[in-house]
């Protein structure tokens, strides 16, 4: 933790390693939709310390866009940015699936009551404790990330991602 000096007074000032940031990073990647360019694109960023755990692809005639998650995703952006891929990333809710017969239901109904809009969701290829998780793309992640944690849903973080050892 580092100081700064501001207005007179002192303030601790932390880093985003500093903490447990409470979203994950999702990276949006632009592929010409060629046969081998996902290929190219999956030999480019996996590697022994990045590993996917997400993937999700929407495609078009021309083009396609695919959604990353990985368990590292500081040295995932270094490897996009050295790439000639382009790509965007963007904050997700990670949520552990709870217990009972209808576990999405209790995720959704939890958003839904606070007027938070799924715009997509995917699976994670995570497990802890053997139970799995979703990734969720939403309108307003403050919100969901306070009415997830209200209702006693487990959100999350990049530290679980990169500490995880029940990878499925």
């Amino acid at each position: 933790m580092s100081s700064s000096f501001s207005g007179g007074e002192f303030t601790d000032a932390e880093t985003m390693r500093g903490r447990t940031w409470p979203c994950l990073r999702q990276f949006c990647v632009f592929l010409e939709n060629r046969v081998g360019r996902l290929n190219d694109l999956m030999r480019h960023v996996e590697s022994i310390d990045t590993r996917v755990l997400a993937m999700s692809i929407v495609d078009s005639v021309d083009f396609a866009m695919v959604r990353l998650m990985f368990n590292n995703s500081d040295r995932a952006r270094e490897k996009l940015e050295l790439s000639a891929f382009l790509f965007s990333e963007s904050d997700v809710v990670g949520v552990e699936l709870p217990e009972g017969d209808q576990p999405f239901h209790d995720v959704c109904t939890t958003l839904m009551k606070a007027e938070v809009n799924i715009h997509h969701a995917y699976p994670l290829l995570y497990r802890h404790r053997g139970r799995a998780a979703v990734a969720i793309y939403v309108d307003d992640v403050d919100t969901a990330l306070n009415v997830l944690h209200a209702a006693k849903h487990r959100v999350i973080t990049e530290t679980d991602l990169q500490d995880d050892d029940e990878f499925m």
